[in-house]
């Protein structure tokens, strides 16, 4: 039998419980909107890859109601319902689901997003600037869902990988790097993306940084002009694409020259979220073999 002062502490303990799941929550997203509930959410949709990992990793998986078709990761997020692609939404079901929260980012149609405010669905923007944005963003999404404890610790975890990645010992001239998305079209990525960070990270420096686009179509003669001593190519599992071999027709070129045609997986580096680091680190691994290739190269 539970003694007369336990039940009241385990009373007030729910009580205190019930209030705080009932408490208004207010987050600012990547867009500068302020996103308020009248309480965490307890039924999201997310209609981005990233903005799925991030919301797992702040502790709202079981939450989540529904996914876009490319969300594979985690394991758990390929059994949630789809409720369309990049292409097109189910803005029926979706609005039958009756989510207390949609996360999206700034590919989703902007006339569709704006359908689903029509219907008084709150809408947060998942679009971090920095690399540091991810962490930002794993925590606003723990204090819309009400997971702030697990979303703090998410977050705390992923500040802490990123700044053992910046304190690493990466002497010597930066690696110049043409980092290639796909080809033919031959597509790269701007000053603004996060890779060109990533890259700065790892003792490197895009050669295509002054573009303003964030993944802008280059020519082979702008490539050759700019001899990048690396060319890291982003591939699904980062399994070498038949493409990046075809920088060697180009044998004076220094990434071919010093055999720097690299290789990292695009399902993490592609991503802004929590698995962006494992991308990083690989892609500094790719950059510490040029660098030890420039050290041969002097001998």
């Amino acid at each position: 039998m539970i003694k007369p002062w336990l039940r009241h502490a385990l009373i007030v303990i729910a009580s205190v419980g019930a209030a705080s799941a009932m408490a208004e929550v207010a987050a600012t997203d990547d867009a500068g909107s302020t996103v308020t509930l009248p309480a965490a959410a307890q039924r999201i949709v997310s209609l981005a890859p990233h903005a799925t990992e991030l919301l797992f990793a702040a502790g709202a998986g079981a939450k989540i109601i529904g996914v876009i078709a490319t969300s594979d990761w985690p394991p758990e997020a390929r059994t949630r319902p789809r409720v369309g692609d990049a292409h097109a939404l189910d803005l029926e079901r979706i609005v039958a689901m009756k989510p207390d929260l949609v996360v999206t980012w700034p590919y989703t149609v902007a006339a569709q997003a704006e359908q689903l405010r029509r219907h008084g669905i709150p809408i947060f923007m998942t679009h971090p600037r920095t690399i540091d944005g991810i962490a930002d963003d794993i925590e606003r999404l723990g204090a819309l869902a009400g997971t702030d404890v697990t979303a703090r610790a998410a977050a705390a975890e992923f500040r802490a990988r990123l700044s053992g990645l910046r304190r690493a010992d990466r002497s010597g001239p930066p690696v110049s790097v043409f980092y290639e998305i796909w080809s033919p079209p031959l597509y790269t990525i701007g000053g603004g993306h996060l890779i060109t960070q990533a890259i700065a990270t790892c003792g490197g420096a895009n050669v295509f940084a002054s573009l303003a686009l964030p993944a802008p179509n280059v020519t082979v003669e702008a490539v050759l002009a700019a001899k990048p001593e690396a060319i890291v190519a982003g591939a699904d599992r980062a399994v070498r694409p038949g493409w990046l071999d075809e920088w060697k027709r180009w044998p004076s070129l220094p990434a071919v020259a010093r055999n720097n045609l690299l290789v990292v997986d695009a399902n993490l580096l592609h991503r802004d979220g929590p698995r962006f680091l494992d991308g990083v680190a690989q892609l500094c691994a790719a950059l510490d073999v040029a660098r030890g290739h420039r050290a041969m190269d002097k001998r």
